[in-house]
């Protein structure tokens, strides 16, 4: 299982084999008109208002990502500090939950990125924050102890991921999701320097994958919904599930849609890591705009 619920966390957090809790709070805009103003950053103050029993905090942008180059705002980490600092917050072989204030964007990269490093077992509370404290569960406040050291050590290269031309061929031959909401894969936000998405590649905003809440569809429903967007082949017809890709602004809630996938019972799809943030570096790189793949 990918995702697990608050209650479940709950029952879990009182046993004998507690999961180690990542607090991966990193401030998303909700979709609401047009949106100019790009996430995060990290929130360490909110952890400190309030965080679930022994969670760790995380800081996507150093913890989850190097820095921000011509690989995009978000590069993955190299494998070696990306030990580092799952070793400092604690992070071992045994289980592992993340979760975010709500939707699980920002948690769905620490998921996507300790499945990519080879973590054995990792999820994300589904609902978050919001839906831990919704259903009465107790938070703690301040600054957690330091965890005793972590032995978690990365090996790369457990998920698909796609780089620049792949994910040109992948969209042009294959099927390829724009993660982003329609304002931006049209060309249409003030938010990106260049505007519009890679010619061929489908519109999917990951927002669709859940309620209001920001708790997930449920698995038959996000079923129906990548089958509608031409992922799920036609079993009655023999037709196996295409190769999928996917890719948003920076390779954050392309995270978060490879999750809506999975849950979805679907093969975790490929990844473009840099996402439009790299792919825009090169001015050579073809963009197309409006509601069409192009």
């Amino acid at each position: 299982m990918s995702l697990v619920g608050v209650d479940r966390l709950a029952a879990e957090l009182a046993g004998p084999n507690p999961p180690r809790l990542l607090d991966v709070r990193w401030p998303v805009a909700w979709p609401a008109g047009n949106v100019t103003r790009g996430p995060g950053p990290a929130d360490p103050h909110a952890y400190r208002e309030a965080h679930l029993p022994g969670a760790v905090f995380v800081d996507l942008d150093a913890d989850l990502a190097a820095p921000p180059g011509p690989r995009g705002r978000h590069p993955l980490p190299e494998p070696d500090d990306f030990t580092a600092a799952m070793r400092r917050l604690g992070v071992g072989s045994g289980p592992v939950v993340a979760y975010d204030a709500g939707p699980g964007l920002a948690a769905a990269r620490a998921w996507w990125c300790l499945r990519y490093f080879g973590h054995p077992d990792v999820r994300v509370l589904d609902g978050g924050l919001t839906a831990w404290r919704a259903a009465g569960h107790p938070v703690e406040t301040g600054e957690a102890e330091p965890p005793p050291p972590g032995d978690f050590v990365a090996d790369p290269g457990h998920l698909p991921v796609l780089d620049p031309y792949e994910a040109a061929v992948q969209a042009r031959r294959g099927l390829m999701f724009d993660a982003r909401l329609a304002i931006r894969y049209r060309g249409e936000s003030m938010l990106d320097p260049i505007r519009g998405h890679i010619p061929g590649a489908v519109n999917a905003p990951t927002f669709d994958n859940v309620h209001p809440d920001g708790t997930f569809l449920p698995p038959r429903v996000l079923r129906r919904r990548f089958a509608a967007l031409g992922a799920a082949g036609d079993p009655e017809g023999g037709e196996p599930p295409p190769r999928v890709g996917v890719y948003c602004g920076s390779g954050v809630t392309a995270a978060h849609e490879a999750l809506a996938m999975t849950v979805a019972g679907l093969d975790t799809p490929a990844l473009y890591p840099g996402s439009w943030s790299e792919w825009i570096t090169d001015p050579d790189r073809p963009v197309a705009t409006g509601p069409e793949p192009g």
